[in-house]
């Protein structure tokens, strides 16, 4: 008969399995979404006569599943939707040939993409007129900074959850917490993204809400799963935001050119989320911020509820009553 392996050995080989799966479920997160990135259903506008647009709807549905065209009666069409996210750029077929109408703030990556996919549809030694609808900001052109505020702020959500149930608060006083934090944290980050980069060009109150927001998201169903699993929980949400809800976001691309289902499934969870939102309402004056508001929203009030309840909602192990009278003796 073999001998059980002890207590050290079994760690041993946890940790020596433990980690490659770690690592592996890792580079896949981050690695496959960056190399399979391509329009797919990528939402674009045609306007014109139904005649002049129709060679330019035949050239963009040639490129299989990489577009989702929508047609528009004249320019002014075209632009509102371009402003209000329906779209992410439009093409308007004019007298004096295509015009591309794009948004550069909805995402750099794909304004740069739609005017070489229109360039290339061009007759030749002729170039298309761009005009970019809502540009991105000066100060941040490719929109590396509004990608860069993703990972810190779901760092600041999984510390402030973590903190909270480390700490022992619990009911009325963690919420408390969680919330206070959330709003210090939206504070702080709209005044250096706002204030003092420059990166974020809305209402300074309304970014610092959704900045806070974001953050809150996290921490909240951090904590939440920490009440009612312990401090397993804590791990386990933290490697769901850090492995999947991160490099899903697409807060550098588009939801629409990442693999499916990775496209959807980040913008369920809060970095996703909150990365849409953010820049809804710092370029585009709130436009398309219902669905990103209310997925976060979600986060935090189911975290805030498992964190009030959690200590009645989980289960306690029964122990034997110190109280019992002695058995009798003969």
């Amino acid at each position: 008969m073999s001998a059980t392996p002890s207590p050290h050995t079994r760690r041993l080989l946890a940790v020596v399995v433990l980690v490659p799966l770690v690592a592996a479920l890792a580079l896949w997160a981050f690695a496959w979404p960056a190399a399979r990135t391509a329009p797919r259903d990528l939402p674009i506008g045609v306007a014109g006569p139904t005649a002049a647009t129709a060679q330019v709807e035949r050239q963009l549905q040639a490129h299989e599943g990489a577009f989702d065209v929508h047609r528009y009666a004249d320019a002014d069409a075209a632009r509102r939707a371009v402003e209000d996210r329906s779209v992410y750029g439009a093409v308007v077929v004019t007298d004096r040939g295509p015009e591309l109408l794009t948004a550069s703030a909805a995402s750099p990556l794909v304004a740069q993409l739609l005017r070489q996919a229109v360039a290339e549809q061009a007759p030749a030694g002729t170039e298309p007129r761009t005009v970019d609808v809502v540009a991105a900001p000066e100060r941040d052109p490719r929109g590396a900074a509004l990608t860069a505020s993703v990972l810190p702020l779901a760092l600041a959500g999984i510390a402030m959850g973590a903190l909270v149930t480390l700490s022992g608060l619990r009911g009325v006083r963690a919420v408390a917490a969680l919330v206070g934090a959330a709003a210090l944290v939206g504070v702080v980050a709209a005044a250096l993204a706002h204030s003092w980069l420059g990166v974020l060009t809305g209402d300074w109150w309304t970014e610092a809400g959704a900045l806070g927001l974001a953050a809150l998201a996290v921490g909240a169903a951090v904590a939440g799963l920490a009440a009612l699993l312990g401090p397993a929980g804590i791990g386990v949400m933290a490697g769901l935001v850090m492995l999947l809800g991160n490099p899903f976001s697409a807060a550098a691309s588009a939801p629409e050119m990442l693999p499916e289902p990775a496209g959807a499934l980040g913008q369920w969870l809060p970095p996703g989320a909150g990365a849409t939102l953010i820049r809804s309402v710092s370029y585009f004056d709130g436009a398309a911020a219902t669905t990103p508001a209310l997925t976060l929203t979600w986060w935090a009030v189911i975290g805030l509820g498992a964190v009030a309840l959690g200590p009645t909602l989980r289960p306690h192990k029964s122990t034997p009553s110190r109280d019992r009278e002695p058995a009798l003796t003969a």
